[in-house]
């Protein structure tokens, strides 16, 4: 890896990253399994203590935060005891937000049973919203765009980016950069932005597999292209991170490190990035420096971030 000169930390502070997509709470149970039920062949928990965290597009904020970037994290959730939870933890994370409310939608938990730091079972509670429950989002939208220098989309198929094809339209209109964490088989939606950032499996559904490196190539320029893209960042795992512009193809090798638990990884990297390329770093520089981070965060139990004396260490 290319060791590159962290940005000062005042420009870091300066910079404003405006983030929309799915929130959702993450709980965490902890405890210890002693006993297997008598009732089923399941293992019984004594749930000994709790935990409530920052997920999806509110764990990017997190992100972006946590390395000393301003943000604010455009959202709906529902009018339920999780979105009051949420509220509380960006509040106490000093996050600006923008959170439509909306008395028929469901705010999404994801609820993990963890027993001796292994994770036995996920439990999801989510609903679908209604498309015109999001157009307020839209409305929103157009008011902080002039406030922020780069807009990053969190999709989480959560239906929350309704409206995105028009958010990228007006967002690259008004002279700013877009980031995606993409999702779906649809990148179609995604068209204009600046930077995509899917990992291999999120690309083959898209793309399809691919044999090698020349063909992995093929494909992956052929979507930039497509798509009308500055570049597609793809997440590797261990073997790093693949950069596709439209002159060169850069790859960075992985972290090499324990790792614990890669939940919210790509939210790590993508606010990385989008703060990177915020403070005017080249793309390869800032998929070096996100890289480096991903690495980081996957070494920790959880949905978790980096501060910027980490990552600079």
């Amino acid at each position: 890896m290319t060791l590159y000169s962290p940005p000062d930390r005042s420009l870091v502070a300066g910079r404003r990253i405006l983030v929309v997509g799915d929130v959702m709470l993450d709980r965490y149970w902890f405890g210890a399994v002693e006993r297997i039920s008598p009732e089923a062949p399941v293992p019984v928990l004594h749930v000994q203590r709790e935990q409530e965290r920052l997920g999806g597009a509110a764990n990017v904020a997190l992100n972006v935060k946590t390395l000393g970037g301003q943000v604010t994290l455009l959202s709906m959730v529902g009018q339920d005891e999780p979105a009051q939870r949420l509220q509380a933890l960006l509040h106490q994370q000093g996050i600006a937000t923008v959170l439509g409310q909306d008395p028929s939608l469901q705010t999404i938990v994801k609820l993990r049973l963890i027993g001796r730091a292994q994770q036995l079972l996920r439990v999801d509670f989510e609903q679908a919203p209604d498309h015109e429950v999001l157009s307020q989002m839209l409305t929103d939208f157009e008011r902080e765009l002039p406030r922020h220098d780069v807009v990053l989309f969190s999709d989480y198929g959560k239906g929350g980016l309704a409206h995105i094809p028009r958010m990228i339209e007006l967002a690259r209109a008004a002279g700013k950069p877009v980031l995606v964490d993409p999702k779906g088989s649809d990148y179609a939606r995604y068209a204009g932005a600046s930077v995509i950032t899917p990992n291999r499996s999120e690309l083959m559904q898209v793309v399809g597999s691919w044999q090698d490196e020349a063909e992995l190539e093929r494909k992956a320029q052929s979507l930039r292209e497509r798509l009308g893209l500055q570049a597609l960042l793809l997440t590797r795992s261990e073997e790093g991170m693949s950069l596709f512009e439209a002159d060169r193809v850069s790859h960075v090798k992985a972290q090499v490190r324990e790792v614990a638990d890669v939940t919210g990884a790509g939210d790590t990297v993508i606010a990385t990035m989008a703060l990177m390329l915020c403070c005017g770093l080249p793309l390869e520089q800032a998929m070096e420096i996100a890289n480096r981070a991903g690495g980081l965060v996957v070494a920790k139990f959880g949905t978790a971030t980096v501060s910027y004396e980490e990552l600079f260490a």
